[in-house]
């Protein structure tokens, strides 16, 4: 049994292992864990709880007992289930909360049965630690564009055609699992704040510092996600392609990509009702009028031209003026493409315009 000992992100890129297991409970992997991780648990939600209960009521001689057992029972699960099918030459990392005994104990009777085992000292704990210090303690080192414009001018769908085209991105959003408005919920719940980090750290870690790095221009949340300080600082401070277009152009982009919303009217209605604050009782009436009749570009424009933009130029008031901006008569995917292979070319000033085709 081997020790790794992580000392930056980086060094998961080149480690050379078959599989990473994480060994602690499922709602200890859920909140979050190294990416690309297994969940083999040696205690399920249930017995952590009964054997941390018996620890502090009891003894920990009592609990260390129990959970031993109960380690060894789940262990020989795993060996005649998920491990079955492994031969002689199949190497794993191992890792639990501290890389403590529940790890320990896992990774000894692999390594008994005679793999190349190695186990992560610190456990998730020493891996946590490295995205804090990537995204809380060090400054930002990554060269970024912002992609800013208001609802409805396809901003990620860009960033994915540019990525296409060959250049770099970050998709907060999708890592976020939520587009960033009211209504911009998916149906999967969101990541944890920790899983989230996670996923920003590794997606920053594969990425190359020395070139341009375009996200689209977002609030300090996501959601209810909060995005990293270190990453919102030079967020603020990035260079900005604004992207325009028709409000016609916007609402039929709209209506396709928030296509999830119409399939659930009662869920739709909820979320106008949360506008009334802002808005008159005759314009919360149209725009639910316009979804129980399935208007849906109709209820775009509206959104779009009374709640959003408004809002949208309030913010962009303050934020760094644009070092270019790109009108687009359409957002449909050839236009969206021609964009971004311009944009990927390296063009960075002035005033851009794409036509449709």
């Amino acid at each position: 049994m081997t020790p790794l000992t992580l000392t930056s992100l980086a060094d998961l890129k080149s480690l050379d292992v078959d599989t990473i297991i994480d060994v602690r409970a499922p709602s200890e992997f859920a909140e979050d864990h190294i990416p690309g991780a297994i969940n083999l648990p040696v205690l399920s939600d249930h017995e952590r709880a009964e054997v941390g209960t018996v620890y502090t009521r009891v003894s920990p001689f009592k609990a260390r007992k129990i959970g031993g057992a109960l380690v060894a029972q789940n262990t020989a699960h795993h060996l005649q289930t998920a491990l079955a099918g492994k031969d002689g030459g199949w190497q794993p990392l191992v890792y639990c909360w501290r890389g403590g005994q529940r790890s320990g104990a896992f990774a000894t009777i692999l390594d008994q049965v005679g793999w190349r085992v190695r186990l992560l000292q610190g456990g998730y704990q020493s891996y946590r630690r490295e995205v804090v210090k990537s995204l809380y303690d060090t400054q930002f080192s990554h060269r970024i564009t912002l992609i800013a414009g208001g609802t409805g001018t396809a901003k990620t769908a860009l960033l994915h055609h540019l990525a296409d085209a060959g250049a770099q991105m970050l998709d907060l959003e999708g890592l976020a699992e939520h587009r960033g408005s009211l209504f911009g919920g998916i149906k999967s719940n969101q990541p944890a704040q920790k899983m989230f980090e996670t996923r920003v750290a590794a997606a920053l870690a594969a990425l190359d510092p020395a070139k341009t790095t375009f996200i689209e221009a977002e609030s300090s949340k996501i959601g209810q996600r909060i995005v990293p300080p270190a990453l919102w600082a030079a967020m603020i401070t990035a260079d900005r392609i604004q992207i325009s277009a028709p409000i016609d152009a916007r609402s039929r982009f709209l209506c396709r990509a928030y296509a999830d919303l119409t399939e659930d009217k009662a869920h739709l209605g909820h979320l106008i009702d949360q506008l009334r604050p802002y808005h008159s009782a005759d314009i919360i009436a149209l725009w639910h009028a316009q979804a129980t009749k399935g208007e849906w570009q109709a209820l775009a424009a509206g959104l779009i031209t009374a709640h959003y933009d408004p809002r949208y130029a309030k913010s962009a008031a303050s934020a760094q003026p644009a070092a270019q901006t790109i009108e687009l008569s359409d957002l449909d995917d050839a236009t969206l493409a021609k964009a971004a292979k311009r944009l990927a070319g390296g063009s960075t000033q002035g005033h851009v315009s794409a036509a449709a085709g």
